[in-house]
C-alpha cells in the first residue's frame, strides 16, 4: 500500500520561507498527478499546487509567484517551496497523489505564519 509522508512544516514569520517535502513509498511514475492541498480552520480543503505527469503545473491564484512545486523521480519525493509567506497561508498542508480511480493523501503537516 502506497503511503505519503509529509515533513517540513512549522512556525515562520511573515515574509519567511518553508520547504515542504512529501516522500512516496513507491514510484511517483505510477501517478498521473501529484499535488499539495491545504485546509485552514473552518475552511474547505483547497488546491495549492499540482504537477501532472507531463510536467504541467497548476497553482492557486493566491500562491502564484510565491510557491513552487517540484518532483524528484529518483527520490520519489514532491516538494513545495513556499516563499514570502503570509499569515493567510496558515493551514494544514496535505500531499496528494492521483491515478485512475485512486487518490491518496498524506497525514498533513502544520504551517503557521505569524504576522
Amino acid at each position: 500500500q502506497v503511503r505519503l509522508v509529509e515533513s517540513g512544516g512549522g512556525l515562520v514569520q511573515a515574509g519567511g520561507s518553508l520547504r515542504l517535502s512529501c516522500v512516496v513509498s513507491g514510484s511517483i511514475f505510477s501517478f498521473n498527478a501529484m499535488g499539495w492541498y491545504r485546509q485552514a480552520p473552518g475552511k474547505q480543503r483547497e488546491l495549492v499546487a499540482k504537477v501532472i505527469s507531463g510536467g504541467t503545473t497548476n497553482y492557486a491564484e493566491s500562491v502564484k509567484g510565491r510557491f513552487i512545486i517540484s518532483r524528484d523521480y529518483a527520490k520519489n519525493t514532491v516538494a513545495l517551496q513556499m516563499n514570502s509567506l503570509k499569515p493567510e497561508d496558515t493551514a494544514v498542508y496535505y500531499c496528494n497523489a492521483e491515478r485512475t480511480y485512486t487518490s491518496i493523501w498524506g497525514q498533513g503537516t502544520q504551517v503557521t505564519v505569524s504576522p
